[in-house]
């Protein structure tokens, strides 16, 4: 009897593009926000804003796709992990919730302005900095037995969770400058050139660090990177990051709209791809392989089917909108 084809590389795949997509997305707007808070005149701060108000809340659809498809295919790895970062994600929620209470009263309450420009801000932040803990505390793994968590709900909370979210935070914002060097122009897409530039040196920096002190937590993932051959097939992951920080340094002193923020994602590519290549095939670090985690083959075809119905719509409607909304940000255009 043939044995049915495995499905897991497909949800894999499926929830793979969805959380690089959410970060890449998501993480731009966030970014954006962080800045927005040092934006020079309040006319800065209405530019910036409104461009990405047409877009931010779409952008959190990948978010729920992660989360749901974790949940719905993985069911093994969702009853460990959300435990184990309960905290992270709960704040994470909280400042989301109130960055998009900011956008909205911002423009209603004229009054407490300067309250929800704070809020918008810092709410970015926060939200930012929870992804990076809920990421470090995920590579650093966690306290199983059997098929539950045993740890504590403050063991997400290491120096290398806090490293982790303060890096993220660096990279969101880099997104962020280059986002809006695309839609802004003259002197505030002179400053954001200028922010980009320190927000490249703190990338770059955090990206070094995080990739000495990962395979120094596991020996695993440093014979995976330093044992022979492994090291020889591997070495062109850092030479072409090494690269692409060249490459956004020059994009960033350079009169380009639109390369700053492509090199920006292709650096998140690359962390993204070292750190698949470090965990690969675990999805509960050190206890349970996708395999392992995976829903039944028919719980997964079910689930299958609508997902390949729903994902070209939410890409095609995603799509739309940028198109839509593309261009400069216009002082007579915007979020009212």
């Amino acid at each position: 009897m043939t044995p049915a084809l495995s499905l897991v590389p497909v949800w894999t795949a499926i929830l793979a593009v969805g959380v690089f997509l959410y970060v890449a997305l998501d993480g731009f707007d966030l970014g954006v926000g962080m800045l927005y808070g040092f934006a020079p005149t309040r006319g800065d701060r209405n530019f910036v804003m409104n461009s990405i108000a047409p877009i931010w809340d779409g952008n959190e659809t990948w978010l729920i796709l992660g989360i749901v498809g974790l949940f719905a295919a993985f069911p093994v790895a969702f009853a460990i992990i959300l435990p184990a970062v309960y905290f992270p994600i709960l704040l994470m929620l909280l400042a989301l919730i109130f960055r998009g209470l900011a956008f909205e009263f911002r423009y209603r309450d004229a009054e407490h302005r300067t309250f929800w420009d704070h809020g918008f801000a810092y709410g970015s932040a926060l939200a930012a900095f929870a992804q990076g803990l809920v990421l470090g505390a995920f590579i650093q793994g966690f306290h199983v037995e059997g098929r539950q968590f045993v740890g504590s709900s403050f063991d997400c909370f290491t120096p290398f969770s806090i490293i982790t979210g303060l890096s993220l935070m660096a990279g969101y914002a880099l997104l962020g400058a280059g986002w809006l060097i695309i839609k802004t122009e003259g002197s505030l897409q002179a400053w954001s050139r200028d922010l980009g530039r320190r927000c490249l040196i703190a990338t770059t920096i955090s990206i070094a660090i995080v990739s000495v002190w990962t395979p120094l937590m596991d020996h695993t993932i440093e014979a995976r990177w330093f044992d022979w051959p492994d090291i020889a097939y591997l070495a062109p992951v850092p030479l072409v990051t090494a690269a692409l920080v060249a490459f956004e340094w020059r994009a960033l002193s350079s009169k380009s709209h639109y390369s700053p923020f492509f090199g920006a994602l292709a650096l998140f590519l690359m962390s993204y791809l070292g750190i698949s290549i470090s965990l690969w095939p675990m999805i509960v670090p050190g206890h349970f392989t996708l395999e392992q985690a995976a829903a039944s083959q028919s719980t997964q075809a079910f689930l299958l089917i609508g997902t390949l119905f729903l994902l070209p719509i939410i890409l095609l409607y995603t799509a739309w909108s940028y198109w839509v909304f593309r261009g400069k940000v216009r002082a007579d255009v915007g979020y009212h």
